[in-house]
């Protein structure tokens, strides 16, 4: 951390706003970047200028913290049904924390180095196995002395409990996000009842990432806070959700929906919907305030413009961003000046411009979690015969 810097609990302790950062996977991937299917981060080693130009917008959107791009970065990930790189882990690994570490150092950021859900833990490997593959990672980024630690991205409160375990090893600090809504985690545990096991377990700030909208994440960690204030326990609260709307979405989120993952467009939140969002994540006393999946820069924007206020600054993109959309003063069409007022967007209905089209979707909801041995993970890619089995359970579900 550069000198003068505040750390993330220095921060968070002094009630601070920290603006977290937005997706990387389904950004880079629409960009050409990154493999949808396996999701794995090797632009980091491959294409780092475009993973440093990501960085660097949100940064100028107003971000104060830069997660590596070290999403699926384990090595039994990278390896999974038959995913071809040419780096390794480490490799990866390292690259990120030095994308990351640079564009930090350009603004008022921090560093935090991110470990998710492993496909070792969805096969049944044992805790030993799973620790070992998070001790992997967090090698590189003791060696890189990144910022903070974040797991996130656990549907089952047991792993992230494990990942913290390793994780509060380093004396860092360690926030743990799960990618759970309402209804608790895969296997039904509360969202209250992973906070206190997270915060048991020494993580410092909890909440939720992906998987589902903004207020139902918003509404989860409200769940969590409760549970963990009853407990007699402290902590910081974070939400980093999905940019779609997922009224529809099972257990499971996003992921059941039918437009997974290359037909969600119509459903990505608007900038004036992030102000909202920002707005409510505030008031339920949630102080880091990010995105995942499909946050891109100027969704960033409007959040750290609605807690302008707040936070005593706006970020450098507002200089092209007109508050409320009083840049439209300028247009050469008056209808559209007529435009240039916060009422205006702050009650539009956004029509998708769809006639044919339904407003919400049936997920898919096959029920299956860790343990099931639809879900036993292998090194080898899918076989066509595997394929379709899976195309016929599909077709007639």
């Amino acid at each position: 951390m550069a000198p003068g810097k505040k750390g993330i609990l220095e921060r968070l302790n002094a009630g601070e706003v920290v603006i977290g950062d937005g997706g990387f996977v389904f950004a880079l991937e629409k960009r050409g970047y990154v493999k949808a299917g396996p999701w794995t981060p090797e632009a980091a080693a491959e294409h780092p200028e475009a993973v440093r130009q990501l960085h660097r917008e949100f940064l100028r959107a107003g971000a104060n913290v830069m997660q590596t791009f070290t999403f699926y970065a384990s090595d039994d990930k990278l390896e999974n049904r038959g995913n071809k790189i040419t780096f390794t882990g480490a490799q990866v690994n390292e690259a990120a924390c030095d994308l990351a570490r640079e564009v930090a150092n350009e603004g008022d950021a921090l560093v935090a180095g991110g470990v998710c859900q492993t496909p070792s833990y969805l096969s049944c490997k044992s805790e030993a196995d799973v620790k070992a593959i998070f001790k992997k990672q967090l090698d590189v980024f003791m060696k890189k002395n990144v910022d903070f630690l974040i797991a996130e991205y656990f549907e089952h409160v047991e792993e992230a409990v494990w990942a913290v375990e390793v994780l509060k090893e380093t004396g860092k600090p360690v926030a743990a996000s799960l990618c759970i809504g309402p209804e608790g985690d895969m296997h039904g545990i509360s969202p209250g009842e992973c906070a206190v096991r997270l915060v048991k377990a020494g993580a410092q700030i909890v909440g939720v990432n992906c998987h589902f909208d903004p207020m139902t994440c918003v509404n989860a960690v409200k769940m969590m806070k409760e549970a963990v204030e009853k407990a007699g326990l402290k902590a910081h609260y974070m939400v980093q959700p999905l940019a779609y709307h997922t009224p529809d979405c099972s257990c499971q989120g996003f992921i059941d929906l039918p437009e997974f993952p290359f037909g969600l467009e119509p459903r990505i939140l608007t900038r004036w919907d992030m102000h909202k969002y920002a707005r409510e994540a505030y008031n339920a006393g949630i102080r880091f305030i990010g995105g995942c999946c499909g946050f891109e820069p100027y969704h960033i924007r409007a959040v750290a413009e609605e807690l302008a206020p707040e936070r005593g600054v706006l970020p450098a993109a507002s200089e092209k961003h007109g508050n409320w959309g009083t840049g439209l003063e300028m247009h050469t069409k008056p209808w559209v000046r007529a435009r240039a007022r916060r009422d205006y967007w702050e009650n539009l209905k956004p029509a998708s411009g769809r006639p044919l089209c339904p407003s919400m979707s049936a997920p898919d909801g096959w029920g299956v979690t860790k343990g099931h041995t639809d879900l036993l993970q292998q090194k080898e890619a899918t076989t066509k015969a595997q394929l379709k089995q899976l195309f016929e359970r599909s077709m007639n579900h």
